[in-house]
């Protein structure tokens, strides 16, 4: 999986995944902020608050939008504030110490984390053109690091990538694809994320994520056998069927 970082090359990919990803949406997020009514926001504020976004006023903007949605239930914007608000209130809670130094959230961060699922749900369901934007947050809190909910993750991540195709989102939508399960989902995305990568890069962008199909398959095939079944007869991954951008 990508978050294990025991191998020299894998740390590799995770650096290259990140730096590319770092570089997407940087820029935007300094530029234009993140807003739609929840106030700005910045990449870093993925993994924690800074100065401008103090837990006071993250409860101020959560009550905000929850006051919102309940005056106009039907309008997409009010429940991207509040899925938002919710989320920077998970990232209040975010531990750089836990999961063997990897950082996660905690246990208070990943209930505000299912919060912010229910309210970005209800936003898709209100919203034709979703943003990836937000996508890309939700997409961390379904992460390992957050929710666990891999299938969420990637439907997610395929908002991200139709709207924001790189080398890099298209990776991160291949593996979480792989861990739900969701193997032509996966492939296409990693067909992608091989072609818009740098030449020089391309051969450790495939090899890498075959490394974590080949790992989800092995775990699969694992867990089967000491549920004393079979690959063939294990429950079809549940998720999102949003096509591949």
């Amino acid at each position: 999986m990508l978050f294990d970082l025991q191998s020299r090359r894998r740390r590799r990919f995770v650096k290259v995944i990140y730096v590319g990803l770092a570089l997407l949406f940087g820029a935007g997020f300094l530029l234009f902020g993140v807003g739609v009514g929840a106030g700005g926001g910045g990449f870093l504020d993925i993994f924690r608050n800074n100065g401008s976004s103090t837990s006071a006023q993250v409860s101020s903007a959560e009550k905000s939008a929850t006051r919102q949605v309940r005056l106009h239930p039907q309008d997409p914007k009010a429940w991207y504030a509040l899925a938002y608000a919710r989320y920077q209130s998970a990232s209040s809670g975010f531990d750089q110490t836990l999961n063997s130094g990897q950082g996660g959230f905690t246990a208070d961060g990943r209930r505000e984390l299912a919060r912010a699922s229910a309210a970005w749900q209800r936003y898709l369901k209100l919203e034709p053109h979703p943003s990836a934007t937000l996508a890309q947050f939700m997409a961390n809190a379904y992460s390992q690091q957050g929710l666990d909910q891999a299938a969420n993750a990637a439907s997610a991540m395929e908002i991200v990538t139709a709207a924001r195709p790189s080398y890099s989102s298209y990776a991160t939508l291949a593996e979480y694809a792989y861990l739900a399960q969701q193997y032509r989902k996966g492939d296409l995305a990693a067909a992608r994320a091989v072609q818009l990568a740098p030449s020089a890069q391309q051969r450790l962008v495939r090899t890498n994520l075959a490394s974590i199909k080949r790992q989800v398959q092995q775990q699969a095939v694992q867990r089967a056998l000491q549920h004393g079944g079979s690959t063939s007869s294990a429950p079809a991954p549940r998720g999102g069927a949003r096509g591949v951008g």
